[in-house]
């Protein structure tokens, strides 16, 4: 299925990319994967488009990046430290959901000059299973952050299975925001995720009932008091 909001090849080709993060290799080859994914999919970009974009050498290129994939994997990176390195403090008093909900909306707002990059990677993904799963990988690593960010524990099984369900969640999220009109996208955004939100909240203390039941069963039935043998002689006393 195609985003409705997709632009004809044409239309893509005058876009303006966002400004140059950097002077370093590393940046030049980001940005210019990012104007790359506005004008072609994913899977016909190649690394020798890239370093001719970005004006290096392949010898270069190849010194800091293996694939066009880990390249995108670094865009992800950077907008995970645009989102970590914000001021958390006022935060602290908040609930859960209400920090989570703060932290995805920054991760939003730092992925808006990359909208039609992520566009593009995002229709890639549709059509291409072993990079939707790679994809998701990035996605679940990121979302370990974020809701290390709000305070929320991503350690053992569970936090696993909430950094998943945090990333199946955002993507939800970015689909609409994608879909959206420039002008309502972040409202549309808003109200899904925190509709999202509070599912995960429940699916979240599902899970914490559900990791209980082995504990449960392990311990075995409360042990029943025994009364007193005093206790009982005066029962029969009384009788």
């Amino acid at each position: 299925m195609v985003y409705r909001t997709r632009r004809r090849s044409s239309e893509r080709k005058a876009l303006v990319p966002p400004p140059p993060r950097g002077t370093s290799d590393r940046d030049k080859a980001k940005d210019a994967l990012i104007a790359l994914l506005m004008q072609h999919p994913f899977e016909e970009i190649g690394l020798a488009e890239v370093a001719g974009r970005a004006g290096l050498k392949l010898t270069a290129l190849r010194a800091e990046f293996g694939s066009t994939l880990a390249i995108w994997a670094a865009h992800v990176k950077d907008i995970d430290n645009a989102v970590l390195s914000a001021d958390t403090a006022d935060m602290a008093e908040e609930p859960y959901r209400e920090r989570l909900f703060d932290v995805e909306m920054r991760r939003l707002e730092a992925m808006t000059p990359y909208r039609e990059a992520t566009r593009s990677m995002m229709h890639s993904a549709r059509r291409n299973p072993p990079l939707a799963l790679a994809l998701n990988a990035l996605a679940v690593r990121s979302q370990t952050w974020m809701l290390e960010a709000a305070g929320i524990s991503t350690s053992g099984p569970r936090g696993a299975l909430r950094a998943q369900g945090a990333a199946i969640m955002f993507a939800r999220t970015v689909k609409v925001w994608l879909d959206a009109d420039d002008d309502v996208a972040n409202d549309k955004a808003m109200a899904v995720l925190d509709k999202g939100l509070i599912n995960a909240e429940r699916w979240d203390g599902f899970m914490r009932d559900l990791c209980a039941l082995p504990r449960c069963i392990l311990r075995g039935p409360r042990p029943r008091r025994r009364r007193p043998l005093d206790e009982g002689a005066a029962e029969a006393n009384a009788a």
